[in-house]
């Protein structure tokens, strides 16, 4: 994407690291919810823009010059905010257009007792956000259809990186080592989902990928070998079944799959950090595990 212009609709976390590896002369856009956010995004080397559900005349300047949308808004009970506020503009004012790149996440999957599953897995989410994220993935590809050009669907798993990871946890006191038998959950550091997402624009792909890393497994694990690494004792394990645990985390504990990534693969991507374990390697080797994050509402992952 080298000489594409590329607007994000929502660039929080991911869409800052995705931001950060862009290749010199690339020109980024991108929104928050907030002006407060403007400093975070333009360090990022994005140029910010607020959006509160609607477009201003400055948002649809930059669309109709977009060659690449990245879309990284959650939808809530009036659906996606990106598709109720941008659909027109999308269909008759973005003469440009050529790719589009939609994060989604693996909860659309729902619970496979712990089994294998791929893309061509059937989708069985709970009632609630996870449906509504999968009702927005057919929105937008029916969208993509529409208009003739090609849409990718990235199904992220749990969410880690810099400032968010269970090196953090355990420095502020808060990490948990939660044992449910059997209970394994796949990750992604945001570095491979910024590198998935310019890997599937570059080639401008569309389809359903599975973002996520190689090694599903159990959080107390990932918790077990943060401490290791920073030569502290482990928080002592806790039986999931007498943890005091919010509705939506008891809910989050409730799925158990195993997601394969082979589609990207397939297409020549290679993950930067195919496990936890080389994940926290690095970030205690250079430092990064510090770093300030910001929430991303799409994973309730927090290992510890």
């Amino acid at each position: 994407m080298s000489e594409q212009k590329i607007f994000i609709f929502g660039a929080g976390y991911s869409g800052k690291a995705f931001a950060r590896q862009r290749p010199e002369g690339v020109r980024i856009a991108g929104t928050t919810r907030s002006a407060e956010k403007f400093a975070g995004l333009e360090a990022a080397g994005i140029e910010p823009f607020v959006f509160d559900d609607h477009l201003t005349p400055e948002i649809r300047a930059k669309l109709s010059e977009t060659t690449h949308l990245v879309v990284s808004a959650a939808p809530g009970d009036d659906g996606d905010p990106v598709l109720n506020a941008a659909r027109d503009a999308i269909v008759h004012h973005m003469p440009a257009l050529r790719w589009i790149g939609y994060l989604s996440t693996v909860g659309v999957y729902g619970d496979y007792d712990g089994k294998w599953i791929d893309e061509t897995a059937e989708c069985r989410p709970r009632p609630g956000r996870s449906q509504m994220r999968l009702d927005t993935e057919r929105a937008w590809h029916e969208l993509g259809e529409e208009i003739g050009r090609p849409v990718a669907i990235l199904r992220l798993s749990g969410i880690y990186g810099p400032g968010r990871n269970a090196f953090v946890n355990l420095d502020n006191g808060t990490a948990r080592r939660l044992v449910k038998q059997g209970q394994v959950f796949n990750r992604i550091h945001v570095e491979d989902i910024a590198g998935a997402l310019w890997h599937l624009g570059d080639g401008e792909y569309g389809g359903i990928f599975n973002v996520t890393d190689d090694e599903p497994a159990p959080p107390q694990d990932v918790v077990a070998y943060a401490a290791e690494l920073m030569g502290v004792a482990p928080p002592p394990e806790i039986p999931f079944e007498t943890a005091q645990l919010s509705p939506m985390a008891r809910s989050f504990y409730g799925e158990n799959k195993r997601v394969s990534n082979t589609a990207i693969k397939a297409l020549g991507y290679q993950f930067r950090f195919p496990d936890y374990r080389a994940a926290l390697d690095s970030m205690w080797a250079d430092g990064s595990w510090s770093g300030e994050g910001e929430g991303d509402r799409r994973s309730p992952i927090r290992e510890g």
